[in-house]
């Protein structure tokens, strides 16, 4: 079997049965530093894996339901798969998939774009894969985007005075046409967080596939797309061209204006928790990205 030899006691007595292959595991720490699971890579001479534990069972759960739907709508070397889930610690092992985290990479210009584009066709079939979604899920999806409409008028009120006035009035705007706009859009199960932390480049095998789906969950399809309007695109718009020509289609213009201000109400939480918190990180970023939507709306 296996040893591991950093995984707390019990979680390393359980993924001692369940690693694959007999030979000694070399654990190393894979945690994001901003992240609330822990993740450890176990790594022996003839095989590779994943141990994830969540701060919840909402997490857990998702990420489980999130291997599910992979496996529907994606190839087996696309999305990890499940070796072993146990509730009680609520940890999974997952398969290593090839490739290196694209967040960080120093890609050219054009494999960029290809690993964008890679990006919006595998999207794309994650959105089309038959899930039902329940009227129950239909109410909890509209009742989360009545909250953030909701956060961002408690955000305008807390740090109005550090916005320009273009970007409180599309703040405001957040909280009085969100909802509205968002009955009508179509609906997905989404990723729930869908940016190049989660996708991983086989630069060799020109390989693209994706990781992490403990926010997977119900929800409007174009909200996997905030992290990118918001970060990634704005000074890029190449990026976003070679994404939805992968994702098979443009755009609609209720879809555009849901876009921006799901961006904004993203871009004002981070301001507002950066002040609360006083984080100078989180402020910066917020104030980035509440810039960027207002020049683009304006």
């Amino acid at each position: 079997m296996p040893t591991m030899t950093s995984l707390p006691p019990d979680l390393q007595q359980w993924a001692d049965r369940h690693l694959p292959g007999p030979d000694r595991a070399t654990v190393t720490d894979a945690s994001w530093p901003r992240g609330d699971s822990r993740i450890w890579k176990a790594t022996t001479p003839s095989t590779a894996a994943f141990v994830k534990m969540y701060p919840s069972t909402a997490r857990y759960g998702r990420e489980l339901r999130g291997c599910e739907h992979a496996a529907r709508a994606l190839t087996a070397d696309e999305a990890p798969h499940v070796i072993a889930a146990n509730e009680e610690l609520r940890s999974v092992i997952l398969t290593a998939l090839p490739g290196q985290v694209v967040r960080g990479l120093a890609l050219q210009k054009a494999e960029e774009e290809r690993v964008h584009r890679l990006a919006g066709r595998l999207l794309r079939r994650w959105h089309d894969a038959p899930t039902p979604i329940s009227a129950t899920s239909r109410t909890d999806i509209m009742t989360a985007i009545t909250d953030q409409a909701d956060e961002a008028a408690v955000c305008l009120d807390r740090v109005g005075d550090r916005l320009s006035p273009a970007e409180r009035d599309l703040v405001r705007k957040v909280s009085t046409e969100l909802v509205g706009i968002a009955q009508n859009l179509p609906l997905a199960y989404r990723h729930g967080d869908y940016s190049p932390r989660n996708w991983l480049w086989d630069a060799a095998a020109g390989h693209h596939s994706i990781i992490d789906f403990e926010e997977s969950a119900p929800g409007i399809a174009v909200e996997d797309l905030v992290w990118l309007h918001g970060a990634a695109w704005p000074d890029r718009p190449d990026l976003r061209r070679a994404f939805l020509t992968g994702y098979g289609r443009d755009l609609t213009q209720s879809e555009e204006r849901a876009l921006l201000l799901l961006t904004v109400r993203l871009g004002v939480s981070y301001l507002s928790t950066g002040l609360a918190k006083d984080d100078p990180v989180l402020v910066d970023r917020g104030h980035t990205v509440v810039g960027r939507m207002a020049r683009a709306a304006g």
